[in-house]
């Protein structure tokens, strides 16, 4: 009884106006990733998904030399750079005795990749078939855009903790989101797995960053 008051509290006392914020993210992403779930796999519909397409070839039509900064973007969020910077940034933030940032950095990057092909094999989406690269696995949601929002995500959160202008992380979520929109230039996705992976993203990453601070909280206690 008294762990469980003792924790009820410890949610009371996270009721700021950061936790507002941070709650109502929380509900329009999982409202998101819920309706696209529904358009996808029970309406069937493809109408934005087309548009979409539509537009990227228009782009790519009008700007051909694009083509070439979309594959350097899209880059930094791929396998060959997630996997050494996922350990190699919580390695200097632990260096730099920052051991809780770089627990977090690490769990949002492995958490996200991990629930990302749970996802995958659940939904079992196959690629679009006008793809301009060759891409092994299945669509829903992004990986691109959901691992990818939880590494720059998790890096704008602490930029923005420790004190450092609000411009700069929201610099980093803006290029999470440049990331996944070229999956849609690239046609290795739909606009509807990219949406999904950004909100899946954001959903891991508050539901990661809530349960450390609360686990953090309690071991202080004790």
């Amino acid at each position: 009884m008294k762990k469980l008051t003792a924790r009820l509290l410890a949610l009371l006392s996270l009721l700021t106006l950061e936790a507002l914020v941070i709650g109502s993210v929380f509900l329009a992403s999982l409202l998101l990733f819920f309706y696209l779930t529904r358009v996808v796999f029970v309406a069937h519909s493809l109408t934005f998904d087309n548009w979409a397409i539509a537009q990227a070839n228009a782009l790519r039509a009008a700007w051909p030399a694009l083509t070439s900064v979309v594959h350097f973007v899209t880059f930094f969020a791929s396998l060959p750079f997630l996997a050494p910077a996922g350990v190699l940034l919580p390695a200097a933030l632990r260096w730099r005795g920052r051991k809780r940032e770089a627990l977090e950095l690490l769990l949002a990057v492995a958490g996200s990749a991990i629930l990302n092909q749970l996802l995958k094999m659940h939904f079992q989406r196959p690629r679009p078939t006008t793809a301009l690269l060759a891409q092994l696995g299945l669509s829903f949601p992004s990986g691109h855009a959901m691992i990818g929002m939880a590494l720059y995500g998790c890096l704008a959160w602490l930029l923005w903790r420790h004190g450092r202008h609000p411009v700069w992380g929201l610099l980093l979520l803006l290029w999470a989101v440049l990331i996944g929109l070229t999956r849609v230039y690239l046609q290795v996705h739909y606009a509807t797995d990219v949406l999904a992976g950004f909100a899946a993203g954001l959903l891991w990453l508050i539901l990661l960053r809530t349960a450390l601070r609360l686990y953090w909280r309690e071991e202080q206690q004790l």
